[in-house]
């Protein structure tokens, strides 16, 4: 095994592990809602809008991180953005209220948002346009472990010290991962004075990423397919814990179990592009993302499903995702070099953006049922596919690079 695949394999590990940390302040903290919810005197689907402002901040973070990681190099403002998101964790933990946790949430989001847009750009940085896709979905490999692990460990943390703890866990986790990529991650891109920080300047490069017809077709499209992911971690501690009254330790097991269906599809996809181009890989997922929500919504109108049924139909949406998401970010990101971790900033801030203001549907209405969360997730779907559909046509050409 020569030095350099050593190195490559190295640095997918450090940017996973980057990538892990928004996840993980997620999904560690989701087996907490009851207990908060009781502590603060509300109800769960309230607490669930301190997971929306979690995501927001993460929206809003990666359009300020982008041009900063273009005109700075990558590392600099990773670990400023770090810096505040382990502050915000202790914050979080001081919580007095639901606001307060709400505002605290949105900050450790606006801080911790430097790592995944970083990831996502440093792929570009150290690896060819042809392997994205492929080592976009080993990324999400080793992001699996965030759902496989984060709720177990937060329902003990929760059952033995109490909520706050999950904050102090979230705090030295970032602290270990920042020390780490402080130390082996190597600077992928020379910071480049002539990137503009000006806002006329900013908004013109975002515009210009923008009017790329590729780009915005993937970006929106891969954006609503993702708000299933987004409505599932916010709609699933009601579904779960209060309308089939699981444990919050049984609900960490089932989030891990169906967190298998998200990163199975993410491997699978490495299988199908040796054979199939991105574009091709991204349709037929989508349209069985389409499929598989409008049956979990006819199955819970109609009764139909249990919460093994609800497990199952879960675990479908999930997969699809597995397959939508990789190929969307590599088809969205493939035309840029120079300013691409603008067109990072400008996608990540796309996804979680239109996700996150979906999710707060969750606890904007109130849901107390499966229903009106599987029905966001099929409203999302369609919204998806009637954007690939009706994008220009301009990528026939470049998916044909994506094949093996």
């Amino acid at each position: 095994m020569n030095q350099s695949t050593i190195s490559h394999r190295k640095i997918i590990w450090i940017l996973g592990s980057l990538a892990t940390i928004s996840p993980f302040a997620i999904d560690l903290y989701l087996p907490a809602f009851a207990q908060i919810a009781k502590d603060f005197g509300t109800t769960s689907a309230v607490i669930s809008l301190s997971v929306s402002s979690y995501f927001v901040g993460m929206g809003i973070g990666q359009i300020l991180y982008g041009p900063l990681l273009d005109r700075y190099g990558r590392k600099k403002p990773l670990y400023i953005g770090l810096a505040v998101f382990i502050l915000a964790s202790i914050g979080c933990m001081q919580s007095w209220n639901v606001p307060s946790l709400v505002a605290f949430r949105f900050l450790q989001a606006l801080g911790g948002s430097v790592a995944w847009v970083g990831a996502v750009t440093m792929v570009r940085d150290f690896f060819p346009v042809e392997e994205s896709a492929r080592i976009f979905s080993l990324l999400f490999l080793v992001i699996g472990v965030s759902p496989l692990l984060a709720p177990t460990i937060g329902g003990f943390i929760v059952t033995s010290l109490g909520w706050q703890a999950i904050f102090i866990g979230l705090a030295v986790i970032a602290t270990t991962i920042t020390s780490i990529a402080l130390v082996y991650l190597p600077e992928g891109h020379a910071p480049d004075p002539t990137i503009s920080l000006k806002p006329k300047h900013m908004l013109l490069t975002f515009y210009e990423v923008l009017r790329n017809p590729q780009f915005s077709k993937y970006a929106f499209a891969g954006a609503f397919s993702f708000c299933t992911l987004f409505i599932y971690v916010a709609g699933s501690p009601i579904i779960f814990m209060e309308v089939f009254q699981v444990s919050p330790k049984v609900y960490g097991g089932i989030f891990a179990l169906l967190s298998v269906g998200f990163i199975g599809g993410g491997q699978i996809n490495i299988l199908l592009t040796r054979k199939y181009t991105s574009e091709r890989i991204f349709r037929a997922a989508l349209i069985g993302q389409l499929i598989a929500s409008l049956v979990f919504v006819l199955g819970v109108w109609s009764g139909w499903l249990g919460l093994y049924g609800v497990i199952v139909m879960f675990f479908i949406c999930l997969s699809c995702i597995g397959l939508t998401n990789p190929n969307g970010n590599a088809l969205a990101l493939a035309p840029f070099t120079r300013t691409v971790g603008s067109a990072s900033a400008l996608l990540g801030c796309t996804q979680i953006g239109v996700a996150s203001l979906v999710s707060i549907g969750v606890g904007l209405f109130n849901a107390v049922d499966a229903l009106p969360i599987v029905a966001l997730m099929a409203l999302t779907s369609i919204i998806a596919l009637t954007i690939l559909l009706a994008g220009r046509e301009s990528t026939s050409s470049l998916a044909s690079s994506f094949k093996s």
